[in-house]
């Protein structure tokens, strides 16, 4: 059995994509550009804010269509916007608070590692988890690098007194895959995500969750290690 699993935020804990197509696309606009399909978020997102906001710049005015000034206003806007509610639109995954609570009595630590910044993630959590349970709750921090370093994972498990060879980092992206990998813990790739399960398979993930309980059998496991099947 696992002694702790680590989670990822957006796509993974919580459907956030409408939170964060609504303040790009409200900053955006608000800056004379024009706004993106809700959808094509699921892309941009995963890196951390400063990230996102450049895809955003390149796909809404086009690469060398924008300026570092340009830049920072709609990042600037974006982040007054998101910090004012980061709860706005969000939604919870069928079945989380269920695997979450089933996880905490089966004395698995929990923790959120995130690469939003650290009051936005832990607004959410508390929202969505009000019953608690997480012993570690990180977001985008100074002095921390993002993911996919492992220093954020690592940070956690030692919080939640785990091995990283015991834990579970489960997330819905290649930066997530990459950054459990990194710090030597076994990935669950969610299907449930913004990112596809082909991303997922290539970027090393040991096990699939189609549904949010599956992580119930595999914290027990009693998952299908998927690198089997890749080697074949």
């Amino acid at each position: 059995m696992y002694q702790a699993c680590i989670f990822d935020l957006d796509g993974t804990l919580a459907n956030t994509l409408g939170s964060i197509a609504y303040y790009s696309n409200r900053a955006l606009r608000e800056c004379g550009y024009r706004e993106i399909p809700a959808q094509r978020y699921r892309k941009l997102v995963g890196n951390g804010a400063a990230v996102q906001v450049r895809r955003m710049m390149d796909l809404s005015a086009g690469e060398g269509g924008w300026t570092e000034e340009d830049y920072r206003r709609v990042s600037a806007l974006y982040g007054a916007l998101y910090a004012s509610d980061p709860c706005y639109l969000l939604e919870a995954y069928a079945g989380m608070a269920e695997t979450v609570a089933g996880l905490r009595a089966a004395g698995v630590g929990l923790g959120v590692v995130s690469n939003k910044p650290d009051a936005w993630v832990k607004a959410i959590v508390a929202r969505l988890f009000p019953a608690g349970g997480f012993g570690v709750c990180r977001g985008q921090r100074d002095g921390f690098p993002l993911k996919p370093a492992p220093d954020g994972a690592l940070a956690a498990a030692r919080k939640l007194g785990a091995e990283p060879a015991r834990c579970l980092f489960a997330g819905d992206s290649e930066t997530d895959m990459k950054t459990g990998s990194a710090a030597g813990m076994d990935t669950i790739g969610v299907l449930w995500g913004f990112r596809t399960r082909e991303e997922l398979v290539n970027s090393g993930a040991v096990y699939l969750a189609r549904r949010p309980e599956q992580i119930l059998r595999i914290a027990a496991g009693e998952g299908t290690d998927c690198r089997a099947a890749r080697q074949r």
